[in-house]
């Protein structure tokens, strides 16, 4: 029960590796609201774990912020964000459609900030002079974030810009008790992407890792959960490669 009574937002937690965390941390105690678009899926999700789901476009600015506030105040605070939420999205350089471009970073990174902004500002309104670490924020990157992937311009950057946030937050809050970390996944074995994912491609992928397999959303979640823990409460500003070896420091 390593998150015994934590207060805990996740967003993107309908599926995959978002789902996966949901799971987990109610598993080890936590109470969990979960933010998300397809509110029928993310509903089941929090239900399996007495937790509660919100309806949410996390393209929205104004109904982030509005959710986000909604979230912590069913919760009675927050101990814990989860920004998992993003979108896949692929197109040549050449002919990508700035539009298209501003809609991945809508989700992927703006979101994330707009979260942040909500949660940190309850979380150091909630510090009182004994606590040390006050709240943990754990965004999810990608390894396309480290090292690019063609056809995959305007996510690789959104990425890219996750793992920015991610160390400026670190910079900043750390001096209010809060860490923030984020998790670089390589290929992991989820919905998105499934629809043009083939054996084939998942042969050569595996073949990129010294493990010889891909990655599954429960090897991203143990990862959300140390560092959502008091494990890693020394911790911060780092992007941690979860990608069975396929990038490495």
């Amino acid at each position: 029960m390593r998150l015994s009574g934590k207060r805990v937002v996740v967003t993107g937690g309908a599926r995959g590796i978002g789902a996966a965390i949901v799971r987990l941390f109610g598993a080890e105690g936590a109470r969990v609201v979960v933010l998300d678009r397809l509110v029928a899926e993310a509903s089941a999700v929090a239900a399996e774990v007495g937790g509660t789901a919100l309806a949410v476009d996390l393209a929205d600015v104004t109904a982030t912020r509005e959710v986000t506030e909604e979230a912590i105040a069913t919760l009675g605070g927050i101990d814990v964000l989860v920004n998992n939420a993003g979108i896949l999205r692929f197109g040549s350089l050449l002919e990508l459609d700035p539009a298209a471009w501003d809609e991945v970073f809508a989700v992927n990174a703006r979101a994330m900030l707009v979260t942040t902004q909500v949660a940190a500002r309850a979380m150091i309104a909630q510090r009182t002079p004994s606590s040390d670490c006050v709240g943990k924020i754990v965004n999810m990157a990608s390894m396309g974030g480290k090292a690019g992937g063609a056809g995959q311009a305007h996510y690789a950057a959104s990425k890219a810009a996750v793992i920015g946030l991610t160390r400026a937050t670190a910079e900043e809050l750390g001096p209010h008790g809060i860490t923030a970390n984020c998790i670089c996944p390589g290929y992991v074995l989820t919905e998105m992407g499934a629809a043009t994912r083939t054996a084939a491609d998942v042969a050569r992928w595996s073949a990129k890792s010294p493990l010889g397999r891909l990655g599954e959303p429960a090897d991203v979640a143990r990862t959300a959960l140390f560092l959502a823990s008091g494990d890693s409460d020394y911790l911060t500003g780092d992007a941690l490669n979860v990608t069975g070896g396929m990038l490495t420091h």
